[in-house]
Order: structure tokens, then C-alpha cells, then sequence
């Protein structure tokens, strides 16, 4: 089983885990229960994917058959931008379609709220002028005391925020009355934050990072071609440890102290990714790889939606 960190819930979070997004729908039940027998404790999900209600029959199959315990997996999901007004009723349609009584962590996808599609509809808002059509009327603060409320109903057991800046994470702190378990943000050799980082885990806040490989040739419409993982500095490191470089860059974030959930739709890629606890980057090699960074970002939505959140 992965280790785990403990939240500032009171929870542990395994401290790696899988992430369902661009799974096929008809994979998915194969997939989670390799990656179940593999030892993998912790699913990723979101609203988002379109795919919470595959994800639901895979888990309900395993629990049916003994496979795992509810009790034994941590499992999130998170609110879409279209529903920060009405954040109980999206947390209860994504119970539904996964099949579970609660939420361990649930996280608000992006700091922002556009017009109102529907609960379970998540295509993008865009206007007539082909730009994010933004609802001014929900504050995140309003967004985050409706999380807030999910816990108190039994409904959550941790709450989070994903993709926000320093500044913004600053601004929770401020208003929360639960404060952030967790911020779940793009992190990579290549795209490091420290900053940000490091300011999130001062304040007891967990950071997972969603795009932990950085960007790759299948994921190339959404995140490019650049990637890390060919980085001549990080491919001479992993000969060094008998690692591959997805390895030693998974294990270079868990070393930070960051929770990483890789993606893959390979079954031999779940054993490899998984395979990251039986060796330590020693520190001159951390600071080897830290001197790799460039600053770039590869996951960017915005790019779709006519607005550049990170502006």
C-alpha cells in the first residue's frame, strides 16, 4: 500500500494515487480494479471527466466482490464551475453516480463560476462572443462556505481547492472556517512553484499535484509535446537509480512532500507509476532536478475558454 499524509481534517490521504481523467468509459472498470490489486487506495475524479458514473459501477463490482473496503480507499471528486451555485446539489449527483455515501475530499475544480448549465452538465459557458460567460453574482467565498456546509451534512469528509494561486489560496485561508485540506495544482519538474508550494504546506495545507509527469505526445492538444520525462538532466538520474523517469519524477514530488496522481490508461504504466516507494533521491540529485525547472506550464484549459485564469 502507498504511504499517506495526514490532512489538517484529521484524515489521511494516500500519497499517491490514480487520476480517472481521459480514461474511456470502457476501460475504466478494468483499469481501477488492476489498479486496486496493485495496491492503489486513492482515485482521483471530477465532475468534469464524464465519467464519475463508470467509476461508480467499477467501485460497487469491487466492493460486491471483496476486492477492497470503502473504508480502505479515499476517493475524490470535484465541483465544476457551472455549479458553484449550487454546490449540495452537484456533491449529491456525484454521489450518486459513484455509488458512495460520502466524499472524502471534495474539491472546487477552478476558482471560478461561470453561468448555470444544469447539475451534471459541465460543458464550458461560453457567451455569444465566444468568452467564458462568468457569473459575477457567486463569490468563491460563498462557493467555499457552501463546501463548508458538506461536511457539517456528513456528506464530505475533507475539502479543497484546485488550481488556485498563491493569492487566492491566501483569500480561503482568510474567510474559511474549515481551512483547506488540500490545493491540487499542475506541478512538475519543469512548472516547480515552489512559492506556491511551499506557502500552501506552511499553512497546513496538502498539495497534490494533478499533472505530475507534465506534458506528453497523448495529451498533446491539451498539454503539448514538451516533457519533462525527456529531460537529458532527469533521464541520466533515473540510469542512476535503475528507474524509469516517470519514477523518478514521481518520486522527486512525493520527496517535496507533494501527493501525486498520475494518469495512464496503460495497465503495465499502473504497476510502474505505483513502484515509487523502494528508493530516495539523495539531495544533491534534488537540487539537481531543481535546477531543471523553466517555468512551464502545460495544462491549459483556459486556452478553451477564452479567458486566461492565471493572468
Amino acid at each position: 500500500m502507498a504511504a499517506s499524509v495526514a490532512l489538517s481534517s484529521g484524515h489521511r490521504m494516500p500519497a499517491v494515487g490514480l487520476g480517472v481523467w481521459r480514461m474511456e468509459k470502457a476501460d475504466i472498470r478494468g483499469l481501477i480494479h488492476t489498479a486496486l490489486r496493485v495496491g492503489y487506495r486513492h482515485l482521483d475524479c471530477a465532475a468534469d471527466y464524464q465519467n464519475e458514473a463508470e467509476v461508480g459501477d467499477a467501485l460497487a463490482e469491487a466492493f460486491q466482490t471483496g476486492l477492497v473496503k470503502r473504508e480502505d480507499l479515499f476517493i475524490t471528486t470535484k465541483l465544476w464551475n457551472s455549479d458553484h451555485g449550487h454546490v449540495l446539489e452537484a456533491c449529491k449527483d456525484s454521489l450518486k453516480k459513484l455509488q458512495l455515501d460520502y466524499l472524502d475530499l471534495y474539491l472546487i475544480h477552478f476558482p471560478v463560476a461561470t453561468r448555470h448549465t444544469g447539475v451534471g452538465t459541465t460543458s464550458s459557458a461560453l457567451g455569444d462572443d465566444g468568452v467564458l460567460d462568468i457569473d459575477t453574482t457567486i463569490s468563491l467565498e460563498t462557493t467555499w462556505h457552501a463546501m463548508e456546509e458538506l461536511v457539517s451534512m456528513g456528506l464530505v469528509r475533507s475539502i479543497g481547492i484546485s488550481n488556485y494561486d498563491i493569492f487566492l489560496t491566501r483569500d480561503c485561508l482568510a474567510y474559511a472556517k474549515i481551512k483547506p485540506a488540500v490545493n491540487q495544482i499542475e506541478t512538475h519538474p519543469y512548472f516547480q512553484r515552489d512559492s506556491l508550494v511551499k506557502f500552501c504546506q506552511k499553512h497546513g495545507i496538502c498539495v497534490t499535484a494533478h499533472t505530475p509527469l507534465g506534458g506528453s505526445t497523448a495529451n498533446a492538444e491539451w498539454f503539448g509535446t514538451v516533457s519533462c520525462l525527456d529531460d537529458p538532466v532527469i533521464k541520466s538520474l533515473a540510469d542512476k537509480y535503475g528507474k524509469t523517469p516517470a519514477q523518478l519524477v514521481l518520486r522527486w514530488g512525493l520527496q517535496r512532500d507533494t501527493v501525486v496522481i498520475p494518469k495512464t490508461s496503460k495497465v503495465e504504466r499502473l504497476q510502474e507509476n505505483f513502484d515509487v516507494f523502494g528508493f530516495d533521491i539523495s539531495g544533491e540529485d534534488m537540487e539537481r532536478m531543481k535546477a531543471v525547472d523553466r517555468k512551464y506550464r502545460t495544462n491549459q484549459p483556459a486556452k478553451f475558454w477564452g479567458i486566461d485564469l492565471y493572468a
